[in-house]
């Protein structure tokens, strides 16, 4: 029944069909074909408990968070301000890209939304100062994959809604590794310039004086991460609560930025209204295929059999996740959470490990899923930004960031205490 189960998903999906409704047909084969109960009739109850969490009311809140910050001009200051201060550094500009999409992740929770955001304002400067198209495109598709791991973070939501972890707590353990993670990001950018110094371009001209003026145009992004965050960590709000505070604080910047206008509300509105329209047919689907295979009793075959491997619980992980970087060469980050979340996360804590640790682990799985042709998002969602030019570009260049966060993956299993030591002071003390 697995073997069975998996070529229908794999069948679904090769033919193009989108994710929710290969992931609804592959509900209704498996009820059809192998259950005579009429499990179809429980679709509505599934559905609305799945769908009526609190939790979950988060996500098109920081959609839309990310959708008023686009649209305010906001993300542009940023990025303008960040090249003034980080030019200096062996590959220029290149290294801004890293730094707006780490600021930007702060408050936006979306990868797709933060490679979109980020690569449309920098696009120009490949030709403005002569960077490699590669390396450049490679550095926002990677750095657009921060978005799921710094918090705010839709999919760290997801996890927890799925695991019932604390969201908090997921929020605190994925602080120190995004940072470590944009910082090796920018490790091997620094490391390819002075290898090859082509690579970074023509020296961008700055001056104190102008690094100062730009420094109040940092500080947006900071107060919404500052809002969010804090009021979760303090108490004040859930992450529900805290996602609503971030929308009212990016509106009044938008005010106060005077680019509050009905017309620029009615575009973010219908961008939210599309993304959340497409994440939730996936979770709504995603929900009912992990509910007809548990009532099939698919989820506790899985888990029998990889018990009987009989393998060592170091051994085990590296299995799954050579499993997760092979998966994400097939299905969308977001599905692959979705789907295996409910099955896989049990096998691991059954082996002893945590499961705050493990959800920042697959988060970077997914990141490497996100950039990993060919179904990688943020190939895709940089190269539409750039407009002209071969999608191999891209592709190649994400290919070393990719293995940076594979090195940064083995880091967090060798030092687990990297994500499990903020959420032990904050909550633990």
């Amino acid at each position: 029944m697995i073997a069975t189960t998996v070529l229908m998903l794999l069948g679904t999906l090769a033919l193009s069909i989108s994710v929710a409704a290969s992931l609804g047909v592959l509900a209704f084969l498996l009820m059809w074909v192998f259950t005579p109960v009429p499990l179809d009739l429980m679709i509505g109850e599934v559905g609305w408990q799945s769908m009526s969490s609190d939790t979950l009311v988060a996500i098109p809140f920081f959609i839309l968070l990310g959708e008023i910050l686009l649209r305010a001009g906001i993300a542009e200051r940023m990025y303008a301000a960040l090249v003034e201060w980080l030019s200096w550094l062996p590959g220029g500009t290149i290294h801004a890209n890293i730094g707006a999409c780490a600021l930007f992740a702060a408050s936006s929770g979306s990868s797709v939304a933060t490679a979109a955001t980020i690569g449309t304002v920098s696009a120009p400067e490949i030709e403005k100062h002569g960077y490699s198209p590669r390396l450049f495109l490679g550095s926002l598709a990677a750095g657009g994959t921060l978005g799921i791991l710094i918090p705010p973070s839709v999919s760290l939501i997801v996890y927890g809604a799925l695991t019932e972890t604390s969201i908090p707590r997921l929020y605190m353990a994925g602080m120190l590794p995004g940072i470590v993670l944009a910082g090796l990001f920018m490790l091997l950018i620094a490391g390819v310039c002075i290898v090859r110094p082509s690579a970074g371009g023509r020296p961008v001209e700055t001056s104190w004086s102008r690094r100062l003026r730009a420094v109040p145009d940092l500080f947006p992004p900071l107060f919404i991460f500052g809002l969010v965050v804090v009021t979760i960590y303090v108490g004040i709000a859930t992450p529900t609560e805290a996602a609503a505070f971030g929308v009212v604080g990016a509106l009044g910047l938008a005010a106060s930025h005077r680019r509050l206008t009905v017309a620029m509300l009615t575009d973010a509105i219908e961008g939210t209204m599309r993304t959340t329209a497409m994440v939730t047919a996936i979770i709504m689907t995603a929900l009912l295929l992990n509910f007809v295979m548990t009532f099939l009793g698919i989820s506790r075959q899985i888990v029998d059999i990889v018990v009987a491997l009989d393998l060592s619980p170091t051994f085990l992980m590296i299995a799954i996740v050579i499993f997760y970087l092979v998966l994400g060469c097939f299905m969308e980050g977001f599905s692959i959470l979705l789907v295996t979340v409910p099955i896989i996360v049990p096998i691991v804590v059954s082996l002893g490990y945590d499961s705050i640790w493990f959800g920042i682990v697959l988060t970077l799985l997914l990141e490497a899923a996100l950039i990993t042709p060919p179904i990688g998002m943020n190939l895709y969602v940089v190269q539409g930004v750039r407009k002209n030019g071969p999608l191999s570009d891209v592709i190649v260049g994400s290919i070393p960031f990719a293995a940076v966060i594979f090195l940064m993956i083995l880091i967090l299993m060798a030092f687990p205490e990297l994500a499990l030591w903020l959420p032990s002071i904050a909550f633990d003390s």
